[in-house]
């Protein structure tokens, strides 16, 4: 029963927006037979009917197989079963007590897989079940560069799985536990909607059906009491148990991700002032070591850990703790971030069109001087759900050098444009170019500037050598794709209407091109092809 979560927004908005606590129902266990020939398939209930959405609750057929092959193979077996869900702890006993070759050869692959840390055993084993495909074949559903390297590392246990699941009929199995699913989702669905609807209400996000991106709440008890997050490229996940306290700020962390990612990605020209935060921010032994050198990633984890504390209304009091506590782990953004958010809360844009004066309001020199009174903790082990949390590694586009110094000018330059001030920006791009003749954004912001100024021959020249020159934006999809729109426009100007839709197109096949260009490109494709059509005899 997959549920769309955006089924209950509007019901909730008008109720006010609020997070309920809520403990995980343990699920009653249905006195159903499951041995592995049963083919009885009992009455299921209808999907709950809803608008698209990219956020779903749902059970995983892969999740299950996967997990069933797992403790058939004898994962935590030792484990006693009043510490169980009680349909894990029921169909534990039926999965050891499997036999056949295919058992056989998932029980020979587990052991050849098995690690120490039984978390450390189950990480690869979801990261497969999220990007396979469904049975009976279980074949990849991405190509083999986009599967992240953990499910990599399972290689010909696709096979074995298929093998597994035909000889067991885990299929059958499957169905006659769809009771007790439906159950756990019940559980489940009005806390996560609610707290779904505060972080969208709060970064005042619009659904946007056309975005590939997407949130998945996997229910699957068999996976036990940790709460396991996961993001491979657009596609972010969790897998509960179902069982249990509800991880409210797990499920909160993850979605702020899903929801603020994309801001810092599409700015990160903007953040090069706050690397000497960094720079700083990396002798913590509390950080993170893969953000360390990661300018962007960690900009955005102190984004998310700051719009977390605005959304638990802290006392005072528990603000500064937190905040101290932030500090001294190494997320030394997370303050002066806060302080940019209560500015928000008071305006009216959305927070993704506010971030670039979110970002513009960090005052880099005062932070540094703070900190120099800032002591350091000594690293504490991290938390089951946060050290579950593995995030692809982010670094500076290709494109944008590390250099502090120019990085601050291509700011600088982007806010004299923003200010219509055309000639201070035409300084600072110029400084860029001194250092880095090739740099497309800087050629790009000599082309606005131009266009300030009224020199559309002189824009049309600057952005036709980042589209198909010898200074082609290569490599950076937010050049590319504005390029092709505003030289789209220029040619409409020009009363060029095939070149111009020429342009708007290409701006629309940009891999990777930024929401807001697209936006922009389909739109003035549409009124171009509008008015040709009206034009035509």
């Amino acid at each position: 029963m997959e549920v769309m979560l955006t089924s209950v927004l509007a019901a909730l908005l008008l109720a006010g927006p609020g997070v309920r606590a809520c403990q995980g129902a343990e699920g009653r266990a249905d006195s159903v037979q499951t041995s592995p020939g049963q083919t009885a398939k009992p009455a299921r209930k209808p999907p709950q009917v809803a608008p698209a959405t990219r956020i779903t609750m749902d059970g995983s057929e892969q999740m299950f197989a996967t997990l069933c092959a797992l403790h058939a193979a004898g994962f935590e077996a030792d484990v006693s079963a009043a510490a169980l869900h009680p349909m894990r702890a029921r169909l534990r006993e039926v999965l050891l007590a499997q036999h056949g070759t295919a058992v056989d050869a998932v029980r020979a692959f587990y052991k050849q897989h098995e690690l120490a840390d039984p978390g450390a055993t189950l990480s690869p084993y979801i990261w497969f079940a999220l990007v396979t495909g469904p049975p009976p074949g279980f074949v990849p559903a991405l190509p083999r560069e986009e599967i992240p390297p953990e499910a990599l590392a399972l290689e010909g246990f696709p096979e074995i799985l298929a093998n597994y699941y035909n000889e067991q009929n885990i299929g059958a199995l499957w169905r006659s536990e769809q009771p007790a699913y439906e159950r756990e989702i019940e559980q489940l669905h009005d806390p996560v909607a609610q707290l779904v609807l505060q972080a969208k209400a709060y970064v005042r996000a619009i659904e946007n059906p056309a975005d590939p991106r997407t949130f998945s709440i996997i229910v699957e008890p068999l996976v036990g009491r940790r709460t396991n997050l996961r993001n491979y490229g657009d596609h972010y996940a969790i897998v509960l148990s179902g069982m249990g306290k509800f991880p409210t700020d797990q499920i909160r962390h993850a979605f702020l991700h899903f929801l603020l990612d994309p801001m810092p990605e599409s700015h990160v020209e903007l953040l090069g002032p706050e690397l000497p935060l960094l720079d700083v921010a990396a002798r913590a032994p509390g950080l993170a070591p893969e953000l360390k050198d990661d300018l962007t990633g960690f900009f955005t984890e102190c984004f998310v850990r700051a719009a977390e504390l605005r959304l638990r209304g802290l006392a005072p009091s528990e603000l500064a703790a937190a905040l101290d506590e932030n500090d001294a782990e190494g997320y030394v953004l997370v303050r002066p971030l806060v302080g940019g958010l209560a500015k928000y809360e008071k305006s009216e844009p959305s927070l993704k069109d506010y971030f670039p004066d979110l970002v513009r309001g960090i005052d880099t020199k005062a932070e540094q001087q703070r900190l120099q009174t800032v002591r350091f903790a000594s690293p504490q082990p991290a938390s089951e759900g946060e050290a579950e949390i593995l995030r692809a590694k982010r670094k500076l586009p290709g494109t944008l050098p590390d250099d502090p110094e120019a990085l601050a000018e291509l700011t600088e330059g982007e806010r004299l444009i923003a200010a219509k001030q055309p000639r201070g920006a035409e300084h600072s791009f110029h400084s860029v170019l001194a250092k880095y003749p090739d740099q497309p954004r800087a050629r790009y912001g000599l082309a606005l500037a131009a266009l300030l100024e009224g020199d559309a021959a002189g824009a049309r020249q600057l952005l036709g050598a980042l589209v198909e020159g010898e200074h082609k934006a290569t490599g950076d999809a937010l050049v590319l794709a504005w390029a092709h729109v505003y030289l789209g426009r220029i040619d409409e100007d020009n009363g060029e209407t095939a070149e111009a839709l020429n342009q708007y197109r290409a701006a629309l096949a940009v891999e990777g091109a930024p929401e807001q260009a697209l936006a922009a490109a389909k739109r003035d494709l549409q009124k171009a092809e509008s008015r040709a059509g009206r034009a035509k005899p």
